[in-house]
């Protein structure tokens, strides 16, 4: 009997696509009519969000509107939070991840996470690459998974010759991009990225900006950013959350980046890309 970890992978890797017209557009990933309560408090209210896949989308808008809730949905990371619940439905090649037969462990396989702060395992640079591989049942060749990996991450060349080292021995930047390269050995096809960069200076964070524009050519990539520069610079999709009279986040406006930032159509996305907010 298919288990329901199995049926997941099953569906997710079949071939999901919306037509509009003559024109296809791939979706990764779908939020319809969603809500997130926290307790009797409602943190985010009637999101519905159509990300591109190999896109990158980012989520910004002033603290409190809700950019860390709404990311964490895509993964079902809220639901470690003791009395967050979801409305609504998270739609992933059509399906509702959200479904009692869908299992959270394989969702965030193939929705990985890149955390605010840097977070390597206490492991070697090699252990942090092969460990997550190998819980997922990896049965490679695993040395070839660990370069490739690191590669991607823009990584190997610093790294190569000090495998065995310890993780927590590297620079922040070079921390940050292991972390990535852990995400990216498990092959998920969506990277969400919480403020990625927040922690890191200006040189490491242009270094993980270029790495985001290279990975968008292979997966889709989610990020939640204070830095209305940064958005500009790496994203092709920007949505941008506020907060309305209930302390609720609602999503006021989502299109491309240059006509967020060039031309929005709502008063309140221009106060806050102006300043004169947020």
């Amino acid at each position: 009997m298919e288990s329901k970890s199995d049926a997941f992978v099953r569906i997710a890797t079949q071939t999901h696509t919306t037509s509009a017209s003559s024109s296809v557009v791939d979706y990764a990933i779908e939020m319809r009519n969603v809500n997130v309560y926290y307790g009797a408090f409602r943190a985010v209210k009637d999101v519905n969000l159509q990300i591109e896949a190999r896109k990158i989308t980012a989520i910004i808008g002033p603290s409190g509107c809700g950019k860390s809730t709404v990311i964490r949905c895509f993964n079902r990371m809220n639901e470690l939070i003791p009395g967050a619940r979801l409305t609504g439905e998270v739609l992933f090649h059509g399906k509702n991840i959200y479904d009692p037969d869908v299992d959270p462990v394989q969702v965030r396989r193939l929705i990985g996470m890149v955390f605010q702060k840097p977070n390597p395992f206490p492991k070697s640079i090699y252990e942090n690459i092969a460990w997550g591989a190998r819980i997922n049942g990896y049965r490679g060749n695993m040395d070839e998974l660990v370069e490739e990996s690191l590669r991607q991450a823009a990584l190997w060349d610093e790294v190569k010759d000090d495998l065995h080292k310890n993780a927590l021995a590297l620079s922040g930047g070079q921390q940050q991009r292991l972390c990535i390269a852990r995400t990216i050995a498990v092959k998920p096809e969506i990277i969400l990225m919480d403020e990625p960069c927040s922690a890191l200076d200006p040189i490491a964070t242009l270094k993980i900006e270029d790495l985001m524009r290279e990975l968008a050519r292979d997966y889709t990539i989610i990020i939640v950013t204070h830095n209305m520069q940064q958005a500009a610079r790496v994203s092709d999709y920007t949505a941008f959350f506020t907060v309305d009279e209930d302390r609720a986040g609602v999503m006021v406006e989502y299109g491309p980046t240059n006509q967020i930032f060039t031309r929005p159509r709502d008063r309140r996305t221009e106060d806050y890309i102006t300043g004169r907010f947020g």
